[in-house]
C-alpha cells in the first residue's frame, strides 16, 4: 500500500526537490502538492476539487504560505478531532525561536529548517522518508 504524503508548499522548487528526492524511494510514495493553506484546509476536508483524496498519512507543512498561513493550518489540522492523528513535519526557512516553539506548541511532530544548499535538502528529505516511512509506525488512515 502506498503511504500518502501531503506536501503544503508554496515554492515550485523546494516542491520539486521535495518531489526529486521522493521518487528515489524503495517505497510507493503518492506525492499531493498543494500551494497555500486555504488548498491545504480543503485538501484535509476534502472539499471542492479534493473530495476523492485520500487522507494523507503524514503532512509535510511550509509556515509562510499564501491565503493562510502554515501556523494557522497547522493549529486547525491539531484542533480537528479527524485530522490530529496525522503526523505534521514542519519543514521551513524560518528558524526563529518564536516559530520553532509555536509549532510544538500547536502539536507539530517535527521542525526542521530548510538548508539552502541542494544535497543538504536532498539528505533532509531522505531522512523524514527513512524516519517517518520506514522507522516510524504511522497510526491507520481514519477517513
Amino acid at each position: 500500500m502506498a503511504i500518502e504524503v501531503l506536501l503544503v508548499e508554496d515554492s515550485e522548487a523546494d516542491a520539486a526537490l521535495v518531489e526529486e528526492s521522493l521518487e528515489d524511494s524503495k517505497l510507493k510514495v503518492n506525492l499531493h502538492i498543494v500551494q497555500d493553506g486555504v488548498e491545504a484546509v480543503n485538501f484535509l476536508n476534502k472539499q471542492g476539487d479534493y473530495q476523492d483524496v485520500d487522507t494523507p498519512d503524514i503532512i509535510i507543512l511550509d509556515l509562510n504560505l499564501p491565503r493562510k498561513d502554515g501556523r494557522e493550518v497547522l493549529e486547525e489540522i491539531k484542533g480537528d478531532e479527524h485530522l490530529k492523528r496525522i503526523p505534521v513535519v514542519v519543514l521551513t526557512t524560518s528558524s526563529a525561536e518564536e516559530d520553532i516553539y509555536r509549532s510544538y506548541k500547536l502539536h507539530a511532530n517535527c521542525y526542521i529548517t530548510k538548508p539552502l544548499d541542494f544535497d543538504q535538502f536532498s539528505r533532509i528529505v531522505a531522512s523524514i522518508e527513512d524516519f517517518w516511512f520506514t522507522i516510524v509506525k504511522l497510526p491507520p488512515r481514519g477517513e
